[in-house]
């Protein structure tokens, strides 16, 4: 099993951001236990080399045929590495769709979240099965292109998996199951944090290449969505599960704070949000190079308990009618990516296309990208406002290789 942790992996990264691609869901209808899922992968840097390593080394049910990314180098030598023909390792900015149509039976993508839209919908019309990373998109236009490219999936009968991790571990599904059946009562207040350190962030160039490698993408608001809806996501979702509802407002302040910077990015940040019953859910979160590190929690105030799910800590539960004791929550950068891999392709095998994530996976982008435009307006804006005004944040790509 690899022993990777989220904090010391990402700090110790570098990458570009060019995805994973998926199978071909022709193909892979009706796969027996000894078939192999064909795959391709889109994106190679940090993240997606990972998780094609995982695959080839862990997940014998499927096998990567295909790779993308951006740069050549970057495919060359992780194709390479993995066996994949030299004819189907793929570069550029259209290397996502020589990839699909050169065949496959499932997607992975693990590029900056600005390609989503145009690598998901392109998967899905070619009727991959697709696995994608967090977030979906980093504009209203971009993440209700891919709700409706889940919706799809599932008329067109493929498994579409958003890759979240806290809700695969099994204290914090155990604990967010026993707020659920009302152990802490009717919950008042959700209280959720994320802190990190920065990435690099160095001055541009005259495109966006020198942004696309490294994670410094997640500077720049119209590459990565900023940090808060790039890293803030994974404790927003979690408050979301928590809710089991989306929010309808959010209101907030954020600024940057961090040396020299040059993406627009803010890296300081603070949201209220309100539920349509009364909830409220407050958000704070920060990426300094502060000796502070990776926090991600989340936890909810009930009428007579309270209870926490965690990224790295324990998830527990606590109150007048009873607790949980819960739990240390182990590994869960690789491990939640090795539970997402097996029911990815336990749900291809088993042709399970419910695609609960894609529905959840919007919602929570959608909820971080309110709670962007709240906090860097420093205003109240409605999800309703900012669903209606649907503004594009178009990255410049000019001067990029084809």
């Amino acid at each position: 099993m690899l022993k990777i942790n989220r904090r010391n992996f990402i700090t110790g990264s570098a990458t570009t951001a060019a995805g994973f691609v998926i199978l071909n869901s022709r193909i892979v209808k009706g796969f027996d236990a000894n078939s192999r899922i064909e795959v391709g992968c889109i994106g190679l840097g940090g993240r997606g080399s990972l998780i094609a390593r995982m695959i080839a080394e862990n997940h014998k049910g499927y096998k990567i045929v295909s790779v993308a990314d951006y740069f050549p180098n970057v495919a060359r030598d992780v194709g390479n590495s993995l066996e994949v023909d030299p004819k189907r390792q793929f570069s550029g900015l259209n290397g996502y769709k020589k990839l699909i149509d050169n065949k496959v039976d499932a997607v992975f993508l693990e590029t900056p979240p600005c390609f989503f839209p145009d690598h998901t919908c392109a998967a899905v019309e070619a009727g991959c099965h697709v696995y994608m990373a967090k977030p979906v998109a980093c504009d209203v236009p971009g993440t209700l292109a891919i709700a409706q490219a889940g919706r799809k999936a599932t008329k067109s009968e493929c498994v579409f998996l958003v890759d979240f991790q806290v809700p695969t571990d099994p204290f914090n599904i155990e604990t967010v199951k026993r707020i659920h059946e009302g152990m802490i009562g009717e919950v008042g207040m959700i209280s959720s944090i994320y802190t990190d350190e920065s990435f690099p962030d160095p001055p541009k160039i005259q495109n966006a290449e020198s942004r696309l490698h490294s994670l410094i993408w997640v500077n720049d608001i119209d590459l990565g969505g900023s940090y808060l809806v790039n890293a803030g996501i994974h404790a927003i979702d979690a408050g979301l599960w928590m809710a089991k509802a989306p929010p309808i407002s959010a209101m907030g302040a954020s600024r940057i704070v961090r040396a020299n910077p040059n993406g627009d990015s803010r890296d300081a940040y603070s949201v209220t949000y309100t539920f349509a019953d009364g909830l409220i859910m407050n958000h704070r979160g920060e990426h300094l190079r502060n000796t502070h590190g990776f926090l991600c929690n989340t936890r909810a105030y009930g009428q007579h308990g309270c209870a926490e799910v965690s990224y790295t800590e324990k998830a527990w539960l606590r109150g007048n009618k009873g607790g949980y004791k819960g739990g240390q929550v182990e590994n869960l950068y690789v491990s939640g990516i090795t539970r997402n891999l097996d029911k990815f392709e336990k749900n291809i095998r088993s042709t399970d296309y419910g695609n609960e994530t894609a529905r959840s996976g919007t919602e929570s982008t959608l909820a971080t990208i309110l709670g962007r435009e709240a906090a860097m307006n420093r205003t109240h804006i409605t999800m309703k406002q900012l669903i209606a005004e649907n503004r594009r944040i178009e990255p410049d790509l000019s001067g990029l290789k084809a």
